[in-house]
């Protein structure tokens, strides 16, 4: 896979696949800009060459020409973070955009629209991205975000540039940290997984079994662990039919010699509501009519203990429901002891929908190593699977 900064793009015109999924709000304005942010390295380093960048991205799930969905309303985002002119086409493809390529000057930056108005994009047509490829001379991809998709502008389109396609910046980072979670990191190797599902993380916990020394299992997750074991969990969130596999998983912990940590105690409520009354409860103690809803005292103190003391953290998941204001002390606490381990000089990685929310939420995002914003993409990594948009670029 050959990196942008092992080519001069001078004098060439640049497909980037950029990842400008972002919210917008009922005015049509960007309410989270960084995955625009995350893509200016790449798309300043095709400027500084005295490249034009095309870029390429879709945004939320079109049906057809959807225009509370045109690309058009982040022109004025893209403009202030790159601090350039952008051009932007109502068209992907066709005469018009060929056009407004053609006549483009340096120090402009292209923006074409949603990629997603064409059902072509989803179902990887190839005489789409044969169409796409002839805007540019090179192919960057750098939206890690959808590279676990066989889409037309991410597996297709490189095809059409065998000796021209590069992984940008974003992506080569993305790459690189989740190798050194599951390749390269300094021991002791740390996973922290929660959220709500034992079954959404299955595949995850399989193929990190044997690469992680200690592993904590929190979030709504650990109950289905506890009643698995005997425990009393109440009225707690519990997949039964996922217990035969909890039971495997901890033997399969054993035999693999790592350290599963599940929480001991946990805040527990009587309704799922931010006023409802809490107490304390071992986790294996829980009253019927109650739900734990965040991690305990003695849980954090043993989850900070074993985050201090790790050298290569992965955080996946809340430990607890932090959405809600009075539980979220245990994702708070967590993301201290991960930021206060990095400063010590750990490697951490937090990827994964809930807990990039919170870590930005709680504003941990400049104190941990590195933020993914991949979401499935990063996922389906951590699964050992190997992703289409990736691959396309050996």
């Amino acid at each position: 896979m050959k990196s942008i900064y092992h080519n001069d793009f001078n004098n060439q015109k640049v497909l980037i696949r950029v990842d400008f999924n972002v919210p917008l709000n009922e005015k049509k304005e960007v309410t989270d800009n960084s995955r625009i942010i995350a893509a200016q390295k790449t798309i300043q380093k095709i400027l500084n060459d005295g490249g034009i960048p095309i870029l390429m991205s879709h945004l939320g799930r079109p049906k057809g020409e959807d225009p509370n969905l045109s690309l058009a309303h982040i022109v004025p985002e893209v403009e202030k973070i790159l601090k350039v002119n952008v051009v932007f086409t109502h068209q992907v493809i066709g005469n018009k955009t060929t056009e407004a390529v053609n006549t483009s000057k340096p120090n402009q930056v292209i923006l074409l629209e949603n990629l997603r108005y064409y059902k072509e994009e989803k179902n990887g047509d190839e005489n789409f991205a044969k169409a796409l490829s002839k805007l540019g001379d090179s192919y960057v991809n750098d939206a890690f975000g959808t590279a676990h998709r066989a889409h037309a502008s991410t597996a297709v389109i490189a095809k059409f540039f065998p000796n021209n396609k590069f992984a940008g910046d974003l992506l080569l980072k993305e790459v690189e940290s989740i190798k050194k979670v599951m390749n390269s990191g300094e021991k002791p190797i740390l996973g922290i997984l929660g959220g709500a599902k034992v079954s959404s993380k299955i595949t995850i916990i399989e193929n990190i079994i044997n690469k992680v020394d200690k592993l904590i299992i929190g979030g709504g997750m650990a109950f289905t662990f506890i009643k698995a074991q005997g425990g009393e969990i109440g009225d707690s969130i519990c997949e039964d039919d996922k217990m035969p596999l909890a039971l495997s998983i901890l033997k399969s912990a054993k035999k693999n010699k790592v350290e599963i940590l599940l929480p001991l105690d946990v805040v527990c409520a009587d309704s799922f509501s931010n006023n409802a009354n809490k107490k304390v409860c071992p986790i294996d103690k829980i009253p019927k009519g109650w739900e734990g809803m965040d991690a305990g005292p003695e849980s954090l103190n043993i989850f900070e203990k074993a985050i201090i003391s790790s050298k290569t953290i992965l955080w996946n998941g809340p430990v607890g429901v932090f959405e809600i204001e009075s539980f979220s002390k245990g994702t708070i606490s967590v993301g201290e002891y991960v930021s206060k381990s990095t400063k010590n000089g750990s490697f951490s990685l937090v990827g994964g929908g809930d807990s990039v929310a919170a870590v930005k939420q709680f504003s941990f995002q400049e104190k941990v190593s590195y933020v993914s914003t991949g979401g499935g993409a990063m996922l389906e990594s951590l699964e050992g699977k190997i992703l289409p948009g990736i691959k396309a670029l050996y």
